[in-house]
C-alpha cells in the first residue's frame, strides 16, 4: 500500500510562520563549480572553433552522428512537412493557440512617439525591433510546442526580422509537433543543436549559426548557466527557476479541481512548487483527501508526490485579507484566485506573474491557449519583473531635436550643471549654442 503524502500544513497565525514560509520558498539555481567550469570551457571552444566545436559537442552530449553543421540545419520546408505529419487535431489546436497568442500580443506593441515644446524643440522615443532573436527549445522527449509559440510569436509581432530556433535532437530524434509549432509561429531558421554550445553559438555566432541580439527560452542547468555567462554579449529573457502555482481559495471550489490544479504544476518536475492558501481549515482537509484519491490516477504520480512533499504546502489563514498578504509575500509565477468575487481582491495583488481569475480559470489554460504569455517570472522575481512580451523584443531610443531657441535655453542649465561637475568641455559645448 502506498504511503500517504506528507504535504506540509502551515498556519499563518503561528508565531514561526514567517520562518517556515521562507524555508519553503527558498530555492537557489546554483551551478556548482564543475558545471560552471564545463560551461565556460564549452563557450570558449565555440568562440575559438565555431561550427567544428558545436558539431563535436553535439556528438558527445546528444549522440548525433552528424559530422558537419550542414547536417544540423533544418530548412523551412522541413517545418512545413512537420505540419502534415501531426494529427489534424494537433494542427488545429496549434493554429488556434497561435492565433490567440498573436492577438493578445498585438495589443502590447509600442509605437514611436514625439511631442513638440513651445520653442520648437522636439522630444520623443523611437521604438525599433531587434534585428535577430534566438529561441532555445528543449528537445527529445521533452516536447514543448507551447513554448515555441510563446517565445517566437511576440518576437514576430514586435517586428524581429529573423527568429532562429535551436533544439537538441538526442540520437537524432526529431519532435514533429515542436517543428510544426515553429512553422506556425513563423520561425525563420532551425538548428538541431542544444546545450551550452547552442547558447554560445547564438551569442557569438559561428560560420553557420548567425549571431543574435537576444536569447529566450527555457533549458536545463547547463543552458541556464550559459545564458548567465553570455548576458551582456546578448540580451536574455530570464534565468527561470522551477514552475510554481499558488491557489487562493475561499473554500467553495470543488476540492478535486483544486487538487488537480496543484498537480498541474507539480508534475513538471520534483522541484516544482504547488501551494494552496485558504481561510477554511476543513476545506484544506478536503483538498488533502482529493490529493490522496487522485494521485494514483496520474501518469507522473511519483514526480507529483516528490514535488508536493518537498516543496508543497497547504496554508491556513485567518481571512481573505491575510491570504492576499501571503500571496504578495510569495510573489508566485502563477496565482489562481479561486474565489466568488476575484475582481474584489485583484487590486490587492501587487506581485504575481499571471493572475487566473475565478473558479473556472485553470492555470493550464494560460499555459497553452488563453493568449497571455506563459513565460513568467519565478522564485519571487514577480516582485520586479514581468511576463515575456513584445516589449522584450523592442528597443527604445530617445529623440532630442533642439530648435535654436531651445538649445539656447537648455544650454544655460546644462552649463551650470556641467561646471558643477568640473566637466568644462560639456559646459563649453552647450555654451556655444547660447544666443548672445
Amino acid at each position: 500500500m502506498t504511503a500517504p503524502i506528507a504535504i506540509r500544513r502551515l498556519n499563518a497565525a503561528d508565531q514561526d510562520f514567517a520562518r517556515h514560509l521562507d524555508h519553503l520558498l527558498s530555492w537557489e539555481s546554483v551551478s556548482d563549480d564543475a558545471v560552471n567550469q564545463r560551461v565556460l570551457d564549452i563557450i570558449k571552444a565555440v568562440r575559438e572553433r565555431g561550427d567544428a566545436a558545436v558539431v563535436e559537442f553535439s556528438q558527445r552530449f546528444d549522440g548525433v552522428t552528424a559530422t558537419s553543421m550542414a547536417e544540423l540545419i533544418l530548412p523551412r520546408e522541413r517545418l512545413e512537412l512537420a505540419l502534415t505529419r501531426i494529427t489534424p487535431e494537433q494542427r488545429t489546436a496549434l493554429e488556434k493557440a497561435a492565433e490567440r497568442v498573436r492577438l493578445y500580443h498585438e495589443r502590447q506593441k509600442q509605437d514611436s512617439w514625439t511631442y513638440t515644446e513651445a520653442d520648437g524643440t522636439v522630444l520623443g522615443q523611437q521604438v525599433t525591433p531587434l534585428d535577430r532573436a534566438g529561441l532555445y527549445v528543449p528537445g527529445g522527449k521533452a516536447a514543448y510546442p507551447s513554448s515555441v509559440l510563446m517565445n517566437a510569436i511576440p518576437a514576430k509581432v514586435a517586428g524581429v526580422a529573423e527568429v532562429v530556433m535551436v533544439v537538441p535532437t538526442p540520437r537524432g530524434e526529431l519532435n514533429e509537433i515542436v517543428l510544426a509549432a515553429a512553422c506556425v509561429a513563423g520561425v525563420d531558421r532551425v538548428f538541431t543543436i542544444g546545450g551550452a554550445q547552442a547558447v554560445a553559438a547564438l551569442a557569438y555566432g559561428t560560420e553557420s549559426v548567425p549571431q543574435v541580439d537576444k536569447i529566450v527560452g527555457p533549458g536545463n542547468i547547463y543552458v541556464a548557466t550559459a545564458k548567465r555567462h553570455v548576458f551582456g554579449q546578448v540580451g536574455i529573457d530570464m534565468i527561470a527557476g522551477p514552475s510554481e502555482i499558488l491557489v487562493v481559495c475561499d473554500g467553495q471550489t470543488d476540492p478535486d479541481w483544486i487538487a488537480m490544479d496543484l498537480f498541474s504544476q507539480a508534475e513538471h518536475d520534483e522541484d516544482a512548487q504547488a501551494i494552496l492558501v485558504s481561510p477554511d481549515g476543513e476545506f484544506l482537509d478536503k483538498v488533502a483527501a482529493s490529493i490522496e484519491k487522485l494521485l494514483p490516477t496520474m501518469e507522473r504520480a511519483e514526480i507529483i508526490r516528490t514535488s508536493l512533499q518537498n516543496r508543497g504546502a497547504l496554508i491556513q489563514v485567518t481571512d481573505m485579507a491575510q491570504a492576499m498578504v501571503v500571496a504578495n509575500r510569495i510573489a508566485p509565477e502563477h496565482l489562481e484566485l479561486s474565489v466568488a468575487d476575484p475582481e474584489q481582491w485583484l487590486p490587492q495583488i501587487r506581485h504575481a506573474g499571471a493572475i487566473f481569475m475565478g473558479r473556472y480559470t485553470a492555470e493550464a489554460l494560460g499555459d497553452y491557449c488563453a493568449g497571455p504569455n506563459h513565460v513568467l517570472p519565478t522564485s519571487g522575481t514577480a516582485r520586479f519583473s514581468s511576463p515575456l512580451g513584445v516589449y522584450d523584443f523592442q528597443k527604445r531610443s530617445s529623440i532630442i531635436f533642439c530648435s535654436a531657441d531651445g538649445a539656447s535655453e537648455l544650454g544655460k542649465t546644462a552649463s551650470v550643471l556641467a561646471r558643477g561637475e568640473s566637466l568644462t568641455a560639456h559646459a563649453r559645448s552647450a555654451e556655444y549654442r547660447i544666443k548672445g
